[in-house]
């Protein structure tokens, strides 16, 4: 039969289609559900992914720190100048950090301080803050803080600085010099950045310790090398690469869309079931209908090319309008309910803008994670009424 548009066929799939219009709207409403649900896990998923990348492409290739007890404790600054002298290794910088609770069983800041004379930290957050006058920045008590800090700050009226209560019992007041881009949001929501000399005052560390140290290694080639070398140095000293935090992250929240995906793959194959059983029925009454086509000299492969093309009508109708829904939902209203399963924590809200991201593999296995099951389920109920006789059909 012609596939043209001026064609019977193409005329009787199109009466065929409207005949049965509300029984089509019925299943489209399920299916644009169903996958309207898929892909925005999907979506989620992909830009999270996007969004770490480019946020972890400032960090650097190595990071030592120092474990005891299988708890993290501040280094020797003196490790800093062994792991420079190692052949191979650039930038190495000390890292002050650490937890500072705001409230004692609630929210905490990430605290960092920035050291005035490492040129690799200047270097992160000139291409981090375009614009930002970094000889302002060091010059005093001030500090860069995170979307979710601001939002924090500004409900409970710190607006301009804030005091923070030191291990020593003392108040430091600190100037809120400016906020971290929306951008790196995902990794900077709850974190201050600040002159590292204060960070050690707030956290309460001495002048001769250091929270980690970081490193670059240049040729790809020495990492595991290198990482052999440094973690022989000292017995407590632990190394982690750029790539075992990227797993790390990427792990957590391909965890949560696992989750997702493994409790959609169970509502689909009992849509799939429900659905089968339904079109089972429904074709036994029409019986007469698929008969009557055979007696006229329909084949079976007739039969079953009109049933294909109707139902894909249906299967990419759905399909098309669960996608779009899924990306205006995810991108455009930034996915409200899901985000805070994916973002969502005990300690500052998110507000992370998802990276528009269109990936036709993904878009793909959407489609055939749908359709697939969706055409079987409907043609074997078709075939099996169309390999009957004509006249036994008829009865």
């Amino acid at each position: 039969m012609s596939m043209r548009i001026d064609s019977p066929f193409v005329a009787f799939l199109s009466l065929e289609f409207f005949r049965q219009w509300r029984k089509h709207a019925g299943v489209m409403m399920i299916s644009l559900v169903v996958i309207f649900l898929l892909a925005s896990v999907l979506f989620i998923s992909s830009s999270i992914q996007t969004s770490l990348e480019r946020a972890l492409g400032a960090e650097p290739d190595f990071v030592a720190s120092r474990v005891l007890g299988g708890q993290t404790v501040p280094a020797p600054v003196d490790w800093v100048d062994e792991i420079a002298d190692l052949r191979g290794v650039s930038d190495v910088t000390p890292r002050v950090y650490g937890r500072y609770f705001a409230e004692p069983k609630g929210t905490s800041f990430l605290i960092v301080g920035v050291d005035p004379l490492d040129e690799q930290s200047h270097r992160t957050l000139k291409k981090l803050l375009n614009g930002l006058d970094l000889k302002a920045f060091l010059s005093g008590d001030k500090m860069l803080v995170g979307q979710g800090v601001k939002r924090w700050m500004a409900g409970h009226f710190y607006p301009k600085n804030y005091n923070f209560l030191t291990p020593k019992g003392a108040f430091k007041k600190v100037e809120i010099f400016g906020t971290l881009p929306i951008k790196s949001d995902l990794v900077s929501n709850d974190m201050i950045l600040m002159p590292i000399d204060l960070a050690r005052a707030v956290l309460g560390m001495d002048e001769e310790q250091v929270s980690d140290i970081a490193f670059n290694v240049p040729n790809d080639s020495e990492w595991d090398n290198l990482e052999t070398k440094v973690s022989a140095l000292h017995y407590d000293l632990r190394i982690a690469s750029k790539k075992d935090i990227h797993k790390a992250y990427a792990k957590l929240y391909n965890y949560k869309g696992g989750l997702f995906l493994g409790l959609f793959t169970i509502a689909l194959a009992t849509f799939v079931l429900i659905l089968y059983q339904r079109f089972s029925q429904v074709y036994s009454s029409e019986r007469r209908h698929i008969g009557l086509l055979r007696a006229l000299g329909w084949s079976i492969r007739d039969v079953l090319k009109l049933k294909l093309f109707e139902t894909l009508l249906v299967v990419v109708i759905a399909y098309i309008l669960g996608v779009v829904l899924a990306y205006g939902y995810v991108f455009l209203f930034d996915a409200p309910l899901l985000r805070a399963i994916f973002l969502g924590g005990a300690n500052l809200e998110h507000a992370t803008h998802f990276v528009p991201v269109l990936d036709f593999r993904v878009l793909g296995s959407i489609f055939l994670l749908y359709a697939v099951p969706f055409i079987a389920a409907v043609l074997i109920p078709v075939w099996r009424i169309a390999v009957t006789d004509p006249k036994e059909a008829m009865l």
